[in-house]
């Protein structure tokens, strides 16, 4: 397959004119230099981009397609999505749904497409009527679409929040039935205790998510997908062992093209667009590398766009 060459912008197969991306907490860190994220330089950040194809020699697209793409190495390894142009790899390319805008695309970005992987690996194990499902970082990107989609779904949802007091109208406008302060889990706690959830999506990591294996119900499956709070897993055996407790990694970056697809077919019809477009702010380009801080330290609320375009 002929590959494209646009100089600074790299390899590919597909040229997007890029409309929109959107600001998550990688490309926060990203436009920190963290080099965890950044493995090349120079870099264009940006771990999301939407647009039309403008140039393919990749048999799926042709000009005029509207493509989205989530992860798979741009923003880290190879130029990302804020630019107004990007050379990507066709395979790893989704068309934008039917119904959704590509804007609104833009706003699921990573975070709701990390949400939604989620939910899909949660709901093989627990179902509406199990008992409690916790959301961990539940005014954040992905909490916020996560508690959108699984109470769409027919789940009770308990957000927990650092700014629980402050969010409380937000998150339960989104669905969720409780909301706790983030404080009540993120100590450092015995390897198991008083069983209080069916399962949960945690984006924190460390001792938060170490709690929330530890309060577990038998059977539960806990979706880790994140590690605000650290990468470390101080817990035990035990959950696992004594309560047949699962838990399960969520990887947006390298899902296969299938699962892409299958998790962006479930974003068109379960998620509901007037709650996703109330959770979101639009900035323009120029302003990303202001929000970038912002968004690492935990002050940015639901899903932020971004105009590639001014």
């Amino acid at each position: 397959m002929q590959q494209v060459d646009r100089g600074f912008l790299g390899e590919g197969d597909v040229v997007v004119d890029v409309a929109w991306s959107s600001l998550n907490y990688k490309d926060g860190m990203a436009l920190a230099g963290d080099p965890g994220i950044v493995r090349t330089a120079p870099l264009v950040p940006g771990i999301d981009l939407v647009g039309t194809v403008a140039e393919s020699s990749s048999a799926d697209w042709s000009p005029g397609d509207q493509v989205l793409l989530n992860g798979a190495g741009i923003g880290e390894s190879r130029h990302g999505g804020f630019a107004e142009q990007a050379v990507v790899d066709g395979g790893s390319l989704v068309a934008v749904p039917p119904g959704i805008s590509p804007r609104q695309a833009a706003a699921v970005g990573t975070a709701g497409f990390t949400a939604m992987l989620s939910v899909l690996r949660l709901e093989r194990d627990v179902r509406p009527g199990d008992g409690e499902v916790v959301v961990t970082g539940a005014a954040g990107g992905v909490g916020s679409v996560a508690i959108a989609l699984l109470s769409g779904l027919g789940y009770s949802v308990t957000a927990s929040s650092g700014r629980a007091a402050e969010q409380r109208d937000y998150l339960t406008g989104l669905g969720a039935s409780t909301v706790v302060d983030r404080n009540e889990l993120a100590g450092p706690g015995r390897p198991v205790q008083s069983a209080r959830w069916a399962g949960g999506v945690d984006s924190v990591g460390s001792h938060t998510l170490a709690n929330v294996l530890a309060q577990t119900a038998w059977g539960g499956t806990v979706a880790a997908c994140g590690l605000a709070q650290g990468s470390d897993l101080p817990t035990t055996v035990l959950p696992f062992i004594l309560r047949n407790v699962t838990l399960a990694g969520v990887n947006s970056v390298d899902a296969p093209v299938e699962l892409r697809r299958e998790a962006w077919r479930r974003l068109a019809s379960d998620l509901d667009l007037d709650l996703l477009d109330g959770l979101t702010t639009e900035i323009a380009l120029a302003d990303v590398v202001e929000h970038g801080p912002r968004i690492v330290e935990g002050a940015v609320r639901g899903r932020v766009v971004v105009d590639v375009r001014r």
